[in-house]
């Protein structure tokens, strides 16, 4: 079946707030199996959303609108819609209710007379209760076409869908759409497509895409099943030839697994501790790492040396190093990670030096130049790299290639994980 959504709301359109509904929603759908080939932002203007339900209903078996049903005079959304599909609006006894029950429980005692809006719907309509807000979502069907219209708020719209439409929706459509995550670093898209090519080539069910993220690939195997261990069967061989292809490149194969989490996870079971120390990130690398819940079990320290000065006092980076080779080296690099794992007593320590301009570079060290290095169990590992685009996006990946770096070492020195 074919599901369309229309964002309601000229806050969108003005770019005030950031459409998360519709990402939301899209995931949502896709997983029920539901196909989605347009989506719309509309503001508060009767004309222009009635045009766009028209349009959705002829083309679409399913609209989805979020947005427009509060209390005020240019939330639009409920009466166009019964409007263009004919129905009157009538008053909702049980929905009155509901509303003089959540002002009641409420900071506001006093119900604002425009709130009684709300109570108003299209008739014959399916009322969903809102247990979070005072808009009740309503569904409208007609012809075989349904419209379904949700609350804009992501505290109320989230839930609403997920605990009354969804169960509607899996009567309509009963075929699923399930997917499995395979999360690389250290290979660009484009090699990692040319290495899944037969397999892209052949595809019918699963189907493989990859995703280009900040120095990463994250490759998604999807099926269309009618349970979950049927997806299981299907997807399950694929994840295995994937792995096999890109070893100890591949570090999740979790949905919600970030490259910090991975990180994070591999230090937790060897038991180990860590400590950052950086120059051109700034604080960046610690950030990600702090980020993940449970950090604090393997996190010692994080260190900030980005002058010459700070990298001899905190890093005991050698003076003579400094003068020789300069701040961005791997010389340097080597000695900021061999201080940062003394001065805090953990057992690794990953460390970044850099060039992340615009200005600053050379030939001989052009803008881009990194150096990181990490060490565990008495060695050092030094990579060097040469990032392109602007200083935000040298620092970023500069990032992702250090707790790749990191992840790598704990791996090599380890035991590669099961």
């Amino acid at each position: 079946m074919v599901v369309e959504l229309i964002s309601v709301g000229t806050e969108l359109l003005l770019g005030n707030i950031v459409n998360t509904n519709a990402q939301f929603l899209a995931r949502e759908c896709a997983g029920l199996g539901l196909s989605m080939y347009n989506q719309i932002v509309v503001g508060d203007n009767e004309e222009r959303l009635s045009e766009a339900v028209r349009t959705a209903l002829r083309r679409s078996d399913i609209v989805i609108l979020t947005g427009g049903l509060g209390p005020t005079e240019d939330d639009l959304t409920k009466e166009v819609c019964a409007k263009v599909m004919g129905y009157p609006l009538e008053e909702d006894a049980h929905t009155r209710a509901r509303i003089q029950e959540y002002f009641k429980n409420g900071i506001f005692k006093e119900i604002p007379e425009n709130n009684w809006k709300q109570a108003m719907v299209p008739m014959g309509a399916l009322v969903l209760d809102n247990d979070n807000g005072t808009a009740p979502g309503l569904i409208l069907e007609k012809y075989g076409k349904s419209v379904i219209l949700l609350p804009g708020p992501p505290v109320e719209m989230y839930p609403l869908f997920r605990d009354k439409v969804c169960p509607y929706l899996q009567k309509l459509q009963p075929e699923m759409i399930l997917s499995r995550m395979v999360k690389i670093c250290g290979c660009g898209e484009s090699q990692v497509e040319e290495r899944l090519l037969d397999l892209i080539d052949s595809q019918t069910n699963p189907t493989i895409a990859t995703y280009a993220k900040t120095g990463e690939v994250h490759i998604r195997i999807t099926a269309r099943v009618s349970s979950e261990e049927e997806a299981d069967k299907l997807i399950k061989p694929v994840v295995k030839e994937i792995k096999k292809r890109f070893g100890s490149t591949v570090y999740s194969t979790k949905e919600e697994e970030t490259l910090e989490m991975a990180v994070v996870r591999l230090l937790k079971k060897y038991e180990l501790t860590i400590t950052t120390a950086e120059s051109c990130t700034g604080g960046l690398l610690a950030g990600r790492i702090v980020n993940v819940p449970g950090a604090s079990e393997v996190f010692r320290e994080g260190f900030i040396t980005y002058s010459n000065k700070a990298k001899r006092k905190i890093l005991d980076v050698n003076k003579a190093t400094l003068k020789k080779y300069g701040a961005v080296s791997k010389e340097t690099a080597k000695e900021m990670a061999t201080g940062g794992v003394f001065a805090t007593d953990s057992d690794i320590c990953i460390a970044v030096t850099g060039l992340a301009g615009p200005d600053g570079g050379t030939e001989e060290k052009p803008v881009g130049l990194v150096y990181m290095a990490c060490y565990i169990d008495g060695h050092v590992t030094v990579e060097q790299y040469q990032f392109k685009g602007n200083r935000n996006k040298i620092r970023e990946q500069s990032v992702v290639k250090a707790l790749d770096l990191l992840r790598r070492c704990v791996l090599e020195n380890c035991g590669k994980e099961k």
